[in-house]
């Protein structure tokens, strides 16, 4: 582990004990807060004696310090979430941020550099609606998303941005995240949520990682709040723009003469064929004045649940994480990099699970399967 890590990682569980620097440099027996402060920023080498000591004032196990397979203190997590509290959202981050080590620890390794830039969007808290939605049909257009942006989004963020979409089996309540780390952007999606709901969240995390910077997320946002932030309308104007482009929308025609059941029918049908909830694309076409806004909402929201089926339609999940992630761990045990027993525990997957899971995304297995 590398000193600065080791330095972040003494400043979190500082912080989490409510600990001063000046408090814990006197447990330490420095002679000053600087000596602190210089570990914990990654100037001065931690010794042996000095992390037997670290174990020992926070109750924590050697491994918290030197496992390069955990993300303490260096990733900024914005879940979204709905009815999720107490120690379960926190115990999850634990879990995601092994996922997230493992990539950022292995890749490295096998020579997959990270990104040397990354894409920002011209977009402040003080943006208007129209602006986020703009910036959304701007983006569906210059990264050639085509006619369903839905499908081609996940790859075209890994592929051009850099940023690594894993799909995951969350508990219950997740739809997804944003992860900002130094040197690597993640977003994290639930991939037994309905298509719909999937693809939305991973353009409005997506907006969270292009502006970051500027206005940062809160680090949990409901799902359906009773009081929208602004940062999330304009994240949720952004979504439904790059995933409902107005282009898109052309080949639908027109719209403003439907009513009723005739209405209701090239709603859902419009929204099976983009992937996207009949609802979302009910009111992207009133945003775009295709359809005016009291015609919209008379429209009974049972009418349009599961894009108008009894039941949510039924199919195949997508691969857990992603073809990027599981191709770089598949080196990384070829070429003896972690032990394949190290990864079914990081993963949570045993290692005829681990089989397979190469094989679904068309990755060789390692030697080892």
């Amino acid at each position: 582990m590398s000193t600065a890590t080791i330095g972040i990682r003494i400043r979190a569980l500082r912080e989490k004990q409510g600990f001063s620097q000046e408090d814990l440099a006197q447990r330490f027996g420095f002679k000053d807060r600087q000596t602190l402060s210089a570990i914990e920023t990654g100037d001065r080498r931690v010794t042996a004696e000095e992390l037997v000591r670290a174990v020992e004032l926070f109750g924590v196990q050697l491994d918290y310090f030197t496992d390069p397979f955990l993300l303490v203190g260096e990733g900024r997590f914005s879940w979204r979430q709905s009815g999720l509290v107490g120690r379960a959202l926190a115990d999850y981050e634990v879990d995601a941020g092994r996922f997230i080590a493992a990539f950022r620890t292995l890749a490295p390794q096998i020579g997959r550099e990270t990104p040397l830039l990354r894409r920002t969007l011209a977009l402040t808290s003080q943006s208007s609606f129209d602006n986020a939605a703009a910036a959304g049909e701007r983006f569906a257009l210059e990264f050639k998303l085509g006619e369903i942006p839905a499908i081609t989004l996940a790859d075209t963020m890994e592929r051009e941005l850099g940023i690594l979409v894993l799909m995951v089996d969350a508990i219950n309540g997740i739809s997804g995240a944003a992860c900002r780390l130094p040197e690597l952007d993640v977003v994290l999606i639930n991939r037994r949520e309905i298509p719909g709901r999937r693809h939305f969240d991973l353009a409005h995390e997506l907006f969270h990682i292009l502006t970051w910077d500027a206005m940062p997320p809160e680090h949990v946002e409901d799902v359906a709040p009773k009081r929208r932030t602004r940062v999330e309308q304009l994240a949720d104007n952004f979504a439904s723009a790059l995933l409902m482009p107005a282009s898109v929308l052309d080949r639908y025609g027109d719209w403003s003469g439907l009513k009723g059941d005739d209405l209701i029918k090239r709603l859902n049908a419009a929204a099976d064929e983009l992937r996207v909830s009949s609802s979302a694309l009910r009111w992207r076409l009133v945003d775009l004045k295709r359809l005016d806004r009291s015609t919209a909402a008379a429209i009974r929201e049972d009418k349009l649940r599961n894009n108008g089926r009894t039941k949510p339609e039924k199919e195949p999940l997508p691969p857990l994480f992603s073809k990027t992630f599981i191709s770089v761990i598949a080196r990384a045990v070829d070429e003896g990099r972690v032990a394949v027993r190290r990864v079914s525990y990081l993963l949570g997957l045993a290692i005829d699970e681990l089989a397979d899971l190469f094989r679904a995304h068309g990755v060789d297995a390692p030697y080892d399967l």
